[in-house]
C-alpha cells in the first residue's frame, strides 16, 4: 500500500495467520521476533492482560529508526473471569474445551505499534458462543488438529470453529488473531499524523 511507503513495518510475530492477514491487505513488512517469557501480573483482568503482553513483546526492540513501526500482537480467551492461554498438553486442551462448551467467552486481541518516539496500543473484543461439545468431538479435534499453539485450545478457522460455534459477535479476524480493520485504521492514523506534523 503506497501510503505506507515511508515506513518500514516490522511484524514481531511468528504466527502464520497474522502474517497472512497483513499480506492479504497488501502491506509490505518484514518479520523479526525476540523470545519473551509471556508472564503477566495475576492482578490483571481481561484486556489488561494482552495490553501488557504486547508491550512486553515490544520491549526488546532497541534503536528503532524514525521510519520503523514495530507491530506486536497477543490474543487471549477470557472465560468465566479467567484467562485461557495456550494449552500445555492434551489434558489441558480438553479442560479448556470443556469449559468453553455450551458457554460464551470473549476473545481479546491487543496490538502495539511501537515507534522511536511513541507507542500506540489498541485492543478488540469479540464474543464467541459455543454449542454443547461431546467428549468425542473434543477428543477428535485435539487428536487431529493439536491446537497447542492457540489460546483457548481452538482455532475458529479450523474444524472446531465449523462444527462447534453457534455464533459470534464482533470481528472474525480478531478471533483468528488480528483485528485487521482496526490495525489498518491505526496505521492510517499514524501516517496521517506524520503528514500533519511535516
Amino acid at each position: 500500500m503506497q501510503r505506507f511507503n515511508d515506513y518500514k513495518i516490522i511484524l514481531a510475530s511468528n504466527s502464520p495467520r497474522r502474517q497472512q492477514f497483513l499480506k492479504d491487505i497488501g502491506l509490505s513488512f518484514t518479520i523479526k521476533t525476540h523470545e519473551v517469557e509471556e508472564l503477566f501480573p495475576p492482578t490483571l483482568q481481561g484486556s489488561e492482560i494482552p495490553d501488557y503482553l504486547v508491550k512486553l513483546k515490544a520491549a526488546p526492540f532497541e534503536n528503532i529508526a524514525p521510519n520503523e513501526i514495530i507491530i506486536t500482537a497477543d490474543t487471549i480467551v477470557w472465560s468465566d473471569g479467567k484467562c485461557l492461554g495456550k494449552p500445555k498438553d492434551a489434558m489441558q486442551a480438553k479442560q479448556m474445551l470443556q469449559q468453553l462448551s455450551r458457554n460464551k467467552h470473549e476473545v481479546i486481541t491487543s496490538v502495539a505499534f511501537t515507534q522511536s518516539h511513541q507507542q500506540t496500543v489498541i485492543h478488540q473484543t469479540s464474543t464467541v458462543y459455543f454449542k454443547p461439545l461431546t467428549a468425542e468431538e473434543i477428543e477428535y479435534y485435539i487428536d487431529h488438529f493439536a491446537p497447542f499453539d492457540k489460546a483457548g485450545a481452538y482455532g475458529i478457522q479450523e474444524w472446531m470453529g465449523t462444527i462447534g460455534i453457534e455464533k459470534i459477535e464482533g470481528s472474525y479476524t480478531n478471533i483468528v488473531g488480528l483485528p485487521v480493520a482496526q490495525v489498518l485504521a491505526t496505521l492510517e492514523q499514524i501516517c496521517d499524523q506524520k503528514s500533519r506534523n511535516a
